[in-house]
């Protein structure tokens, strides 16, 4: 059975039969019933409570005249990322804004809990890019169907009609292919930076880890930005309407 991190076995001491339910409804069944909730699954439930609670305490302590740090903070991520969203996206950015800045902070969060010692880097795990990145691909489809109905599937066709038939495929992996982009470009890179600190304080316990820490927190806060930036391009281009 493997080790429960002290949220995760408090997740599963009071939502165990919850989670069981709800698998059971998907025809899952979890290899230990008991405790359902994994570590990597845990850690991403304690980093959507610290984005909602973080959110949260924006909205009550929102003021014009006296801004309090947790609204200045909110001010800054939002004028960054509402910045390049509207150089890569255009017209109508500000409705994509919220699901771009809630994927940033998420993953960024994601990438840095695991230098909190006895805590582990969700985005080391392959399926959650992929569920990241999985949402992000039907996100942009249903936001390039909703922006050009039926003239959506123009984009999947080419430029020239007589050449379509041979364009559709080609569109349709290259469309597929942005999944497996997302995911291994993060989990990778993620996958990577936690092997290497491991590496260097199980050899050098004092010092030289410390380096690779700062690497892990650049490594952390650039992939965040660029699936933002990627996730943008994809919406700039879903939506666009000069096909």
């Amino acid at each position: 059975m493997p080790v429960e991190l002290p949220f995760t076995a408090l997740l599963n001491h009071y939502f165990a039969g919850v989670a069981n339910a709800v698998l059971a409804m998907l025809h899952l069944h979890p290899k230990y019933p008991q405790r359902p909730i994994d570590n990597i699954l845990a850690m991403e439930i304690l980093v959507a409570l610290v984005l909602l609670a973080f959110f949260v305490l924006v909205r009550v302590t929102l003021s014009v005249e006296k801004p309090g740090p947790a609204q200045h903070i909110a001010e800054m991520l939002h004028g960054v990322v509402s910045d390049q969203a509207e150089s890569i996206i255009g017209h109508g950015y500000e409705r994509f804004v919220p699901y771009v800045t809630v994927v940033f902070i998420f993953i960024l969060l994601c990438n840095l809990i695991g230098l909190i010692p006895g805590f582990i880097t969700p985005t080391s795990k392959p399926w959650v890019p992929l569920g990241l990145a999985t949402l992000t691909f039907l996100y942009y489809q249903y936001q390039g169907i909703r922006a050009n109905g039926f003239g959506y599937i123009k984009q999947f066709l080419g430029p020239i009609w007589w050449i379509a038939p041979l364009m559709l495929p080609i569109e349709i992996i290259s469309h597929l292919a942005r999944v497996l982009s997302l995911t291994v470009r993060l989990y990778a890179n993620m996958f990577a930076g936690d092997l290497v600190t491991l590496a260097f304080f199980s050899l050098v316990p004092i010092g030289v880890p410390a380096v690779f820490l700062g690497l892990h927190l650049g490594v952390s806060v650039i992939q965040a930005f660029v699936f933002m930036l990627l996730a943008m391009i994809y919406l700039g281009q879903a939506t666009a309407h000069d096909h």
